[in-house]
């Protein structure tokens, strides 16, 4: 649904009239299968309405507290609508019958205003599907796509922020909704006009431009191209790409003017890259980053499973066998980097034979404030998913760019004496 949709159809739901009404609204909203596994929620800036379609009563807990009871409709349709926060994300489960519905719990965003198409805000051009084959990676195929801000000029240096995972970005009211805020942070003097350039991961072969941008349909290279510890991404990004961009766009090139930023394993990717070239990139958005063992490798002859790596293939094993696993222990031992760094993490992320996500991110926000580290570290109650980092974009976004002077190419990040003054993270357990 558009916003518009959601918002016609909370405006149904909170007025007065027939249940017989919102009950059909609701069917004609919703899919059966989001109505009955629990999942469905209509929501605009504060206004939430979780519904489900149950034959026994549910109970609805809405951030891990029961809310009251549940208004029955016509049709076995059972709703509750409820002002929450915005700039975050919200998660709820249902309990029936005494248990857990599907034993799942869903995470939903809250937009605020920032995060919405605003009357006479001016709006960015983006570009079609451009597509690059990469000899850093022996042939391999991206896609990328790129958009420039109100405030650009093609003829004038510009600040740029990369995003990995790029064709998540596309659509201006779906989920990351990175243009919008953007269009609405510029019109507000919050950041700088930028160039985003939206890098969609990797794969071997082509696919059919007519459709949209599949990657697992089309045998994705993802985690080789983000999860790996290296600066194998960082020159095709800037040897490469860059300049392609270049000639639709002029991109400043000191690295006070440039971010990157991506979730999951694009977020390490992100602080991989600023790790390697922080005189490319100091600001680093990383949400619900993986620093986790995904690519780390041991005693194996190919580490890459068989797949063609072009330049890669006389490459010794024993050099590839970090991971993403070595980031918490790597920035306490080893010189500070000039970086600026928003991470993310959720307490209800993944844990799986790679590692625990919400305990990495805890130990990586300890190491760089050990290190004194510029970071800002938003720790939530979501699980692996974008929604509380699609939620708090426009303050991250903030964040990190706050004080950016076009007149400069350089900046000592300092860390902030609020934080200086505040103890290190620690964890209690409280979820068994």
């Amino acid at each position: 649904m558009t916003d518009q949709d959601h918002r016609q159809l909370l405006d149904t739901l909170t007025a007065e009239g027939p249940a017989e009404s919102k009950s059909e609204a609701l069917r004609a909203h919703f899919s059966a299968d989001d109505l009955r596994d629990g999942s469905a929620v209509a929501s605009f800036g504060r206004e939430f309405a979780w519904v489900i379609d149950s034959a026994d009563r549910p109970h609805l807990y809405v951030d891990d507290e029961p809310t009251s009871p549940m208004q029955q409709l016509p049709g076995g349709i059972w709703m509750h609508a409820q002002r929450v926060r915005t700039g975050t994300s919200h998660a709820h489960y249902y309990r029936v019958a005494g248990s857990i519905l599907g034993n799942r719990r869903f995470d939903t965003a809250a937009y605020g205003e920032d995060s919405y198409l605003q009357d006479g805000v001016p709006r960015g051009e983006l570009s079609d599907e451009l597509i690059h084959e990469s000899p850093t990676y022996g042939g391999w195929k991206v896609s990328y796509w790129v958009y420039a801000s109100p405030g650009v000029d093609p003829g004038e240096p510009a600040a740029a922020m990369v995003w990995q995972d790029g064709h998540r970005f596309l659509a201006p009211d779906k989920r990351s909704r990175i243009s919008t805020v953007v269009e609405n942070l510029v019109h507000k003097r919050k950041v700088p006009p930028m160039v985003l350039v939206l890098i969609a991961p990797g794969y071997i072969g082509s696919h059919d431009n007519e459709r949209s941008y599949a990657p697992q349909a089309i045998g994705h290279m993802r985690s080789v191209q983000y999860d790996t510890f290296n600066d194998d991404y960082n020159n095709m990004v800037i040897t490469e790409i860059f300049p392609k961009v270049d000639r639709m766009y002029r991109l400043r090139n000191d690295g006070y003017s440039r971010a990157i930023g991506g979730q999951s394993s694009g977020g390490i990717c992100s602080l991989n890259s600023a790790w390697f070239r922080p005189h490319a990139f100091s600001r680093v958005l990383s949400r619900i980053g993986s620093y986790a063992s995904i690519q780390w490798r041991h005693g194996q002859e190919n580490p890459f499973g068989g797949y063609p790596m072009g330049r890669f293939g006389d490459r010794d094993p024993a050099e590839m066998l970090d991971g993403g696993n070595i980031w918490p222990f790597l920035i306490r031992k080893r010189e500070k980097r000039n970086i600026r760094i928003w991470l993310e993490g959720g307490s209800h992320d993944l844990e799986n034979v790679h590692g625990s996500w919400p305990l990495q991110n805890i130990q990586l926000a300890n190491s760089l404030k050990m290190k004194e580290y510029d970071f800002k570290f938003s720790f939530g109650d979501h699980q692996h998913s974008t929604t509380y980092g699609d939620a708090e974009l426009p303050e991250a976004m903030t964040w990190l760019w706050r004080d950016y002077d076009p007149m400069l190419t350089h900046q000592d990040y300092r860390m902030d004496p609020a934080e200086s003054d505040k103890p290190y993270f620690r964890v209690r357990i409280f979820n068994r």
